[in-house]
């Protein structure tokens, strides 16, 4: 792929790309709403170099977009996702600031309740709590924006819920998670009423103590209970789905068939390695 000069450059055909929003569940921090986190990549080259954007990567032959996806998780972040799910496709001509020109196809995945703060560095990658992102390259601050309300609207589906609050939980200990994802402080008494009213809980029978407080009731999603899908937002990929693309990934490695990402598109997408 020649580089050429601006001009020459938004004249050549897209390039594809895909890139992953990552969100975790972050720690309660001294009785303070709990907060999304999400990785992001030091950018190695231009444009906007030294600045922070969404991990990514080519699409390579032979690789289904959700493998593609899959594996800018792994190359980011040592946790398993739970959950991912394609986004949107971005491809406004003018997204490459000058480079050549890209679309890319989004995913967002989640990866459960995470220590932050314990988490080892690797390569350039940092972890930035959702409502103090820096600013970033391109239009990846959109891109997140667009993750975010997906997820809130995601938040009435058992199997996106669990990834962030577990297989059993507390009233109280789903509220917090519902607060961290809508942004804002909710009201405890009507998010119990509402959410017992909704039908879609039963209780365990056990009970857990949180913090100083006397053990509470522990619920779960009803199996045979499911919000009605209007078709209106694709559905996802599961733990199941999940480890079914890792293990065939592991099988080509295994054999030899994995021979690294090209660097022939860096515009849009960013590379963990330098």
């Amino acid at each position: 792929m020649g580089i050429g000069n601006v001009s020459e450059r938004r004249d050549e055909a897209p390039q594809v790309g895909v890139t992953s929003v990552i969100l975790a569940l972050g720690p309660a921090d001294g009785g303070a709403r709990r907060r999304l986190w999400l990785p992001l990549v030091r950018r190695v080259r231009e444009p906007f170099l030294g600045a922070w954007a969404l991990p990514g990567g080519p699409l390579r032959a032979g690789r289904s977009l959700e493998r593609s996806a899959y594996e800018t998780l792994a190359s980011t972040t040592d946790l398993h996702p739970g959950y991912l799910e394609q986004l949107y496709t971005f491809g406004d001509p003018e997204r490459s600031h000058g480079g050549v020109p890209m679309v890319s196809i989004c995913y967002w995945a989640l990866v459960g309740q995470v220590d932050v703060a314990s988490l080892e560095p690797k390569h350039n990658v940092a972890w930035f709590a959702e409502d103090a992102l820096p600013e970033l390259a391109f239009d990846h601050r959109r891109i997140v924006d667009y993750a975010i309300w997906r997820l809130r609207h995601r938040l009435d589906m058992p199997k996106v819920v669990r990834e962030l609050v577990g297989g059993t939980f507390t009233l109280r200990e789903l509220h917090a998670v519902s607060e961290a994802v809508e942004g804002h402080p909710i009201d405890l008494a009507n998010f119990r009423r509402r959410t017992l009213a909704s039908g879609m809980l039963e209780e365990t029978g056990e009970h857990r103590r949180v913090g100083r407080q006397r053990p509470a009731a522990l619920y779960r999603f009803r199996a045979d209970v499911a919000p009605a899908d209007d078709g209106a937002l694709p559905q996802g990929f599961d733990a199941g789905d999940l480890s079914r693309i890792a293990a065939h990934a592991a099988d080509e490695r295994t054999a030899g068939g994995d021979d690294g990402h090209p660097d022939a598109i860096a515009a849009l997408t960013t590379d963990v390695r330098p």
